[in-house]
Protein backbone atom coordinates (compact mmCIF):
# COMPACT_ATOMS: atom_id res chain seq x y z
CA UNK A 1 0.00 0.00 0.00
CA UNK A 2 2.80 2.80 0.83
CA UNK A 3 4.62 2.02 -2.40
CA UNK A 4 1.33 2.70 -4.61
CA UNK A 5 0.55 5.76 -2.35
CA UNK A 6 4.26 6.59 -2.95
CA UNK A 7 4.69 6.01 -6.95
CA UNK A 8 1.07 8.24 -7.41
CA UNK A 9 2.80 10.98 -5.11
CA UNK A 10 6.01 10.67 -7.50
CA UNK A 11 4.14 10.67 -10.66
CA UNK A 12 1.47 13.30 -9.68
CA UNK A 13 4.87 15.18 -8.63
CA UNK A 14 6.74 14.80 -11.98
CA UNK A 15 3.68 15.28 -13.90
CA UNK A 16 3.23 18.77 -12.23
CA UNK A 17 6.82 20.10 -12.61
CA UNK A 18 6.53 19.06 -16.25
CA UNK A 19 3.14 20.90 -17.11
CA UNK A 20 4.63 24.17 -14.84
CA UNK A 21 8.47 23.38 -16.86
CA UNK A 22 6.42 23.78 -20.33
CA UNK A 23 5.35 27.85 -19.72
CA UNK A 24 7.02 30.61 -21.64
CA UNK A 25 10.21 30.95 -20.38
CA UNK A 26 11.24 34.15 -19.45
CA UNK A 27 14.79 36.03 -19.07
CA UNK A 28 13.04 37.35 -15.67
CA UNK A 29 14.64 34.11 -13.98
CA UNK A 30 18.28 34.99 -15.43
CA UNK A 31 19.56 37.36 -12.69
CA UNK A 32 22.94 37.85 -14.14
CA UNK A 33 24.45 37.48 -17.22
CA UNK A 34 25.60 38.68 -20.39
CA UNK A 35 22.50 39.90 -23.01
CA UNK A 36 23.47 41.72 -26.12
CA UNK A 37 20.43 43.17 -28.67
CA UNK A 38 17.62 41.44 -25.57
CA UNK A 39 19.91 37.50 -26.37
CA UNK A 40 20.90 36.06 -23.66
CA UNK A 41 24.87 34.40 -23.83
CA UNK A 42 25.14 33.20 -20.25
CA UNK A 43 27.77 34.33 -17.59
CA UNK A 44 31.23 34.91 -16.59
CA UNK A 45 32.46 35.94 -19.96
CA UNK A 46 35.56 37.84 -20.25
CA UNK A 47 36.10 41.20 -22.03
CA UNK A 48 37.43 40.29 -25.33
CA UNK A 49 34.33 37.34 -25.63
CA UNK A 50 31.63 39.87 -25.11
CA UNK A 51 33.28 42.39 -27.93
CA UNK A 52 33.80 39.02 -30.12
CA UNK A 53 29.31 38.39 -29.07
CA UNK A 54 29.00 41.90 -30.01
CA UNK A 55 31.01 42.22 -33.63
CA UNK A 56 29.45 39.15 -34.41
CA UNK A 57 25.88 39.97 -34.12
CA UNK A 58 27.06 43.47 -35.95
CA UNK A 59 28.12 41.15 -38.49
CA UNK A 60 24.97 38.53 -38.45
CA UNK A 61 22.74 41.88 -38.81
CA UNK A 62 24.35 42.72 -41.82
CA UNK A 63 27.13 44.94 -41.12
CA UNK A 64 30.83 42.88 -41.47
CA UNK A 65 32.68 43.47 -38.38
CA UNK A 66 35.96 42.09 -37.12
CA UNK A 67 38.83 43.10 -35.17
CA UNK A 68 41.36 40.27 -37.36
CA UNK A 69 44.18 40.39 -34.89
CA UNK A 70 41.71 39.64 -31.96
CA UNK A 71 40.07 36.92 -34.42
CA UNK A 72 43.76 35.16 -35.00
CA UNK A 73 45.23 36.04 -31.64
CA UNK A 74 42.32 35.60 -29.03
CA UNK A 75 40.38 32.83 -28.62
CA UNK A 76 37.95 33.90 -26.50
CA UNK A 77 36.96 37.25 -29.12
CA UNK A 78 37.03 33.85 -31.79
CA UNK A 79 34.89 32.27 -29.63
CA UNK A 80 32.73 35.09 -29.05
CA UNK A 81 32.30 36.24 -32.60
CA UNK A 82 31.02 32.84 -33.96
CA UNK A 83 28.67 32.58 -30.96
CA UNK A 84 27.53 36.58 -31.65
CA UNK A 85 27.10 35.42 -35.53
CA UNK A 86 25.07 32.38 -35.01
CA UNK A 87 22.82 33.36 -32.09
CA UNK A 88 21.80 36.49 -34.04
CA UNK A 89 21.31 35.39 -37.31
CA UNK A 90 17.36 35.72 -36.84
CA UNK A 91 17.88 39.48 -36.40
CA UNK A 92 18.78 40.24 -39.98
CA UNK A 93 16.36 42.32 -41.99
CA UNK A 94 16.18 42.20 -45.61
CA UNK A 95 14.13 44.91 -47.35
CA UNK A 96 12.32 43.67 -50.20
CA UNK A 97 12.37 46.23 -52.73
CA UNK A 98 9.99 46.03 -55.61
CA UNK A 99 11.42 45.48 -58.83
CA UNK A 100 9.38 47.97 -61.14
CA UNK A 101 9.49 47.21 -64.99
CA UNK A 102 9.90 50.52 -67.26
Amino acid sequence: MYHKKFISLLFMGCTSFYIIGCGEKSHSSVKDGYYHNGIYFGKNFPGTYKRGIRDGCTTAKGTYKKSHKLFNNDQHYNDGWFLGRNRCRHLLVIENDEIKSG
